[in-house]
């Protein structure tokens, strides 16, 4: 099973930018798709964007049109682009891999905290 790593996280005033990073121990080549979530206090895990086997990606709308995901097959790393951060975005960020039906597939690692704050 493919161990999951994310980095990047940090303190940001709102309307700054973070890139996460989401390393995997095993190859992604094969993936179906790759994800990010996020969880905030007190509220469920949700669904952030995913990237597909063709690179094709797809967002949440309280993201579209400020974070980008792709990924890096040689490097084995997905990432996040996320820029005009705002304080609804303060959450601890995990990735995961899908398989065709949209389950996931690897242990959830330890998440990367996002505060944005001013």
């Amino acid at each position: 099973q493919v161990q999951l790593v994310e980095s990047g996280g940090g303190l940001v005033q709102p309307g700054g930018s973070l890139r996460l990073s989401c390393a995997a121990s095993g190859s992604i080549f094969n993936s179906y798709a790759m994800g990010w979530y996020r969880q905030a206090p007190g509220k469920q895990r949700e669904w952030v964007a995913t990237s597909l086997r063709d690179a094709t990606a797809n967002y949440a709308d309280s993201v579209k049109g400020r974070f980008t995901i792709s990924r890096d097959n040689a490097k084995n790393t997905l990432y996040l682009q996320m820029n005009s951060l705002k304080p609804e975005d303060t959450a601890v960020y995990y990735c995961n891999v899908l398989n065709r039906y949209g389950a996931f597939t690897a242990s959830w690692g330890q998440g990367t905290q996002v505060t944005v704050s001013s």
